[in-house]
């Protein structure tokens, strides 16, 4: 069986040190590429995809972000987060999201992940693909040889099943995370403290073979930094030219 994916949380609280001089008067969610603030390219995607509502964690330049999404036009709705008082890491910001997000399997994304498409739309195949009854969480995926504002050895191994396992010891891996996964949230509401990464869950759950992959495709950057949003600029630059 599949489940129907309404609600996702977008990860837009980060300080965006790397980002810098750019985010030294703004956040990274709002740096922009090809003319739309980091942000609003996941939003967009996750309106085009059904997500009926949007749980948006803030901290730095909370105020700043709060406005922008106030402006947005559309029938998905904007849920604020509020972490001003202290940043949670990723983990930790979805299980403070908990009243706001429920108990139902929901669409976890990175601001700083965008992508040109090839194929079908991608946040829809994700959804399709999920199967509760088998899968914990289902990461989206990219060879790491191909990915754009990346210089790691890669995350993730593959199997012909689609199962993830982690790179652990290897010195490489041929597939990276990129940012975008959909996931049981009791998983994360169980997990000890209140401030913590995902990186041990997905160890846990990957181990317990209940840890799946999409690849994606199509053409994913990170954008982690100037030099990355400058890459991703010419990318969609090169593409809108074609």
């Amino acid at each position: 069986m599949t489940a129907k994916i309404e609600t996702a949380m977008v990860l837009a609280a980060g300080l965006g040190t790397r980002m810098r001089p750019l985010t030294l008067d703004r956040p990274k969610a709002l740096v922009e590429v090809a003319g739309r603030p980091l942000i609003d390219h996941m939003l967009d995607r996750l309106e085009a995809a059904g997500v009926r509502r949007a749980v948006v964690n803030i901290h730095a330049f909370a105020d700043m972000v709060e406005a922008h999404l106030s402006t947005r036009q559309g029938g998905m709705e904007i849920i604020i987060s509020d972490e001003r008082a202290r940043a949670l890491e990723t983990g930790g910001g979805l299980k403070h999201a908990r009243p706001l997000l429920g108990d139902e399997p929901i669409l976890v994304a990175n601001i700083d992940s965008i992508w040109i498409e090839r194929g079908a739309p991608t946040l829809g195949a994700m959804m399709a693909a999920f199967d509760p009854d088998r899968m914990d969480i289902l990461q989206l995926t990219t060879p790491t040889q191909s990915a754009v504002g990346y210089d790691r050895a890669g995350d993730f191994f593959i199997s012909e099943a689609g199962q993830v396992s982690m790179r652990g010891a290897a010195t490489s891996a041929p597939y990276v995370q990129i940012g975008v996964h959909i996931t049981k949230p009791q998983l994360v509401y169980d997990w000890p403290g209140d401030v913590f990464g995902l990186f041990d869950l997905w160890v846990r759950i990957a181990s317990r073979k209940r840890m799946f992959a999409l690849v994606l495709d199509g053409q994913w950057m990170h954008v982690g930094d100037p030099a990355a949003r400058d890459q991703a600029e010419a990318i969609f630059a090169n593409e809108a030219a074609r």
